[in-house]
């Protein structure tokens, strides 16, 4: 199969405008006899379906928790990016398109980095009028500051709750449709199929999850908006209910996954402390704006400080190793996330890591509070800082904060073209869901850009094309195709529901997540991603023989919503194995450490692998085929990233 990825002709900054022209319409009179399926209402879902119900679609949307204010949007901290340049500082919509594209390691396609970057100046103005309370400076005006990737001050904020303030404008703006009647709310229901007619969607199959009613939906299109999988790692920031599901399902029904190995580790996370622990906990990037990061220059300095015979504020200056701003002067504590990562990773491996377990390195406000006063410092991060001390009962106003690299976001995701088509007809994915606009590596702050740019400002018009096209003729679920996928689903829930071995679910999960972190994770080999395939074949061969899960399905039921998503995780884990494999090449967050420069910097190889990689399922453990999508750079220029 050939991928088309749409992008329009012309030049970049006018492809979006054109492409919005040439797009068929729907007239407001015909809008009313089409209906939406949004599946996930966070940032992209709540904006989307919002967005849709307002121009006249009926719309079904539907989530997994008792309410759209819990999706995990609302966990995003630090802002969202916006080129407005109202710091006057040289931003502009090619700066940020251009930091995007460098951010990402040049493996992100460039007409949609730019139609973000585009429509990233409409979302801040868009949020402000639904009441998002964006910090402000003293005269009135928006203020801002800076993020990873970047030497502008661009990212918008409402102190530490930038996710939630933003959710609650599309919550808001969601509730409005409910309430006019335009919008259909399922709560604490979860998608588990797709249904397909003819090739294209046009349902889907979802569970109560408190009857356990399996039950059908039709529509004229699904769109995904649901996340992503960060969870196959078991140890992320995500949300414990986060999970791929939606869109393994969905590729199993002929979606290809784009670039599934792509994962962001994020170098300001609250340290493992035991097995015990089902998550991790951010510590938002716009810390290290005014948080020196550092550690011990000797081995024997982080010694004592693991030990507790001395502590961060008793090592000397001189003493001290601020690794980024020494190795990075340019950028200096706001180097992307994937370059700070690897640093750390690469103190601790030195030696030089603190805290009891020595996985840390310090994130140090006392220049900050000497410079601006406790006060200051309380006002902007005050939040993040009672978080860090609930969580570690030490204070950061008095000690360096102990941080180290989890895994917190997923590039992958399901491929779409430029509409944010999958390549099922009709079926669309948006937000974190697909793999679209960050490359390699995400720059903090783009993730919310991203949700809301979908779902406020593209998908309003690509949608709009494809319904056009297949006209407003009746969808339900008297169709075969749908008795028939619910069939599946219910023959699935019942295999689950057999297993009654003598492991938990979450203890495969635990060992899942323990193979991609040490194989798949920060620094991947081919000796180790070989084994790690071998590994997660055997636990999913172990799963279904010896996997335990209770009660029935006409219940609420946490074992077997559980058993399914982890059964899914461990499929898409080998999955994320094999596209690491065959990418023999370093680039952003994907790390081999077969490809990397003198310096320890990730290596791309621009002649073998400038390409997404778009996998097809095959059928039930069968090799996936591999299709590439070759990606074309004319408006920058491919270069080893410097950040010096």
């Amino acid at each position: 199969m050939s991928l088309d990825a749409k992008i329009p002709e012309g030049p970049l900054a006018q492809k979006w405008s054109k492409h919005k022209f040439d797009l068929k319409l729907v007239n407001p009179a015909n809008k009313r006899k089409y209906d939406i399926i949004v599946v996930g209402t966070g940032l992209a879902g709540a904006s989307a379906a919002a967005s849709l119900a307002e121009l006249g679609y009926n719309v079904k949307a539907f989530c997994f928790q008792d309410s759209p204010r819990r999706a995990h949007s609302i966990a995003a901290q630090g802002g969202i990016n916006a080129a407005k340049n109202y710091q006057n500082d040289g931003d502009s919509v090619f700066r940020l398109f251009y930091d995007t594209i460098k951010g990402g390691d040049y493996r992100a396609r460039e007409g949609n980095v730019y139609r973000l970057a585009e429509v990233s100046v409409n979302i801040i103005d868009q949020c402000v009028a639904q009441g998002v309370p964006f910090a402000r400076e003293y005269g009135g005006l928006l203020d801002n500051r800076s993020f990873g990737g970047s030497q502008v001050s661009r990212t918008f904020y409402a102190r530490g709750q930038t996710g939630q303030q933003l959710l609650l404008g599309a919550y808001s703006a969601l509730n409005r449709q409910i309430h006019a009647g335009k919008v259909k709310m399922y709560t604490r229901t979860e998608m588990l199929d797709v249904v397909t007619i003819d090739g294209h969607a046009k349902g889907i199959v979802t569970r109560n999850m408190i009857t356990g009613s399996i039950d059908t939906h039709a529509g004229h299109a699904v769109l995904l908006c649901t996340g992503g999988y960060s969870n196959v790692f078991y140890l992320s920031t995500n949300a414990i209910g986060s999970n791929v599901t939606a869109a393994w399902r969905a590729h199993k029904r002929g979606a290809f996954f784009g670039n599934p190995c792509y994962t962001q580790i994020h170098p300001t996370c609250i340290p493992v402390t035991g097995d015990h622990q089902s998550k991790l906990t951010l510590m938002s990037e716009s810390l290290r704006n005014d948080g020196r990061v550092w550690a011990p220059k000797t081995v024997e300095i982080a010694e004592q400080l693991r030990k507790g015979t001395i502590k961060a504020d008793q090592v000397k200056e001189d003493d001290r190793d601020y690794f980024l701003e020494r190795k990075y002067p340019a950028f200096g504590n706001l180097v992307p996330r994937d370059v700070a990562s690897r640093n750390a990773k690469e103190m601790v491996a030195e030696g030089k890591g603190v805290g009891g377990s020595g996985f840390a390195v310090f994130l140090d406000f006392a220049d900050a509070i000497k410079r601006l006063g406790e006060d200051t410092v309380r006002a902007k991060y005050g939040n993040l800082f009672d978080m860090y001390i609930q969580i570690t009962d030490e204070n950061p106003y008095k000690q360096p904060m102990r941080i180290y690299p989890a895994v917190h976001y997923t590039m992958g995701g399901l491929w779409v073209d430029y509409n944010l088509s999958t390549t099922v007809p009709g079926l669309y994915a948006l937000g974190e869901c697909n793999f679209s606009d960050h490359g390699a590596n995400r720059l903090g702050a783009s993730a919310l850009m991203q949700g809301l740019s979908d779902g406020y400002f593209v998908i309003p018009y690509t949608l709009g094309d494809y319904l056009a096209k297949i006209g407003p003729k009746k969808v339900d679920t008297s169709h075969p195709a749908f008795e028939a996928t619910k069939k599946d689903v219910i023959t699935y829930i019942n295999k689950l529901l057999a297993l009654k071995g003598n492991k938990t679910v979450n203890e495969y999960h635990r060992e899942l997540g323990h193979i991609m972190w040490e194989y798949c994770g920060m620094a991947r080999t081919a000796e180790g991603l070989t084994k790690a395939k071998g590994l997660i074949q055997a636990l999913k061969a172990d799963f279904w023989v010896n996997a335990i899960v209770t009660g029935e399905n006409e219940e609420v039921n946490a074992s077997l919503e559980r058993a399914g998503r982890i059964a899914d995780f461990i499929e898409l884990g080998e999955l994320m194995v094999d596209d690491a494999l065959m990418r023999n090449e370093s680039c952003g967050g994907h790390f081999r450490v077969e490809s990397q420069t003198a310096d320890g910097e990730a290596l791309r190889d621009d002649e073998n692998f400038a390409f997404v990689a778009a996998w097809e399922f095959k059928g039930e453990n069968q090799p996936e085929e591999l299709h590439k999508e070759q990606l074309v750079f004319e408006a920058v220029h491919l270069s080893q990233r410097n950040y010096a």
